[in-house]
């Protein structure tokens, strides 16, 4: 119902677009009617709730075919970005945090500190423009923009990755530093286990579940939230596709894309949970 809400809220005609600037009014109620708008509101929802529940969600109003067949097509490029993203800020954001927390106070502690701190406050999509003047234009290592290649997909990776890597990496700090004072930290040192099996088979494993949950969440802003960063780099995703949509009021792609996100929180949120259990064998699920 919110989604539905939402939509419709926007300012626009939608059978306006679709007939044309020169149409005539009678074309205009004619797609009206032809698109369903023609009816309440009320009846509209009623009209939506019945062919979601049977998969059917119509005809995108721009491209004139079926939504779920547009909305694939700029699906992967979507997960493709968010996944390398989300893999990259994780693996350099916890292996930044854990060094910074085992040389407490020390220069490399001191710049991560920094830099974090600058990645969580400067805007993807002006790091996106840096990213492309210095690399693409004045450099020519990588295409400008609207690229889905592999060489295409370094520049918006780093610019989504900046501010998840940030916070990953202040929260596997903090994380780390409070399991490293708990009781069976200091009884496996002095069990006379080595650095290393202390620090990353008992310290570091404990300290990831909240880290786990940080991720999950960043994970699931990355997929619904790249709109800014592929907007920067024409690149053809579900965040480009929102965009070319609110334009045009294309209303069945605009609710199927935000049920697409709200359903991608909740699987995100479940595989994390889910992720606990394996990090720590005393959490059990029944």
């Amino acid at each position: 119902l919110a989604v539905f809400l939402f939509i419709h809220a926007i300012p626009g005609d939608p059978a306006r677009l679709v007939a044309g600037q020169d149409a005539s009014q009678a074309d205009i109620a004619a797609v009206r009617v032809r698109l369903g708008l023609n009816h309440s509101l009320p009846v509209q929802y009623l009209y939506f709730l019945k062919n979601a529940v049977h998969g059917e969600f119509g005809l995108s109003y721009r491209q004139q075919v079926p939504v779920l067949q547009v909305v694939r097509e700029h699906f992967v490029p979507t997960l493709v970005l968010s996944v390398s993203a989300i893999l990259l800020a994780f693996l350099l954001g916890v292996v930044a945090g854990v060094l910074a927390a085992t040389r407490r106070n020390s220069w490399f502690d001191l710049s991560v500190t920094t830099i974090s701190a600058t990645g969580i406050s400067v805007p993807s999509f002006f790091l996106g423009i840096l990213l492309i003047y210095l690399f693409a234009v004045t450099l020519h290592w990588f295409p400008v923009t609207g690229s889905t290649s592999l060489r295409g997909l370094v520049m918006p990776t780093l610019s989504l990755a900046l501010a998840p890597l940030a916070t990953i990496a202040r929260f596997v700090r903090s994380s780390f530093l409070e399991v490293a004072g708990e009781d069976f930290v200091r009884t496996a040192t002095a069990k006379g286990l080595g650095y290393a099996a202390v620090t990353y088979k008992h310290a570091l494993r404990n300290a990831l579940i909240p880290v786990i949950t940080m991720t999950g969440l960043q994970f699931g802003f990355l997929l619904g939230g790249a709109v800014v960063i592929e907007t920067v780099f024409n690149y053809t995703g579900l965040g480009w596709l929102l965009i070319q949509s609110i334009g045009f009021r294309d209303y069945p792609v605009l609710q199927v894309l935000l049920l697409i996100f709200a359903l991608e929180f909740m699987l995100v949120n479940l595989l994390v949970d889910l992720t606990y259990g394996a990090l720590d064998p005393r959490i059990r699920y029944g």
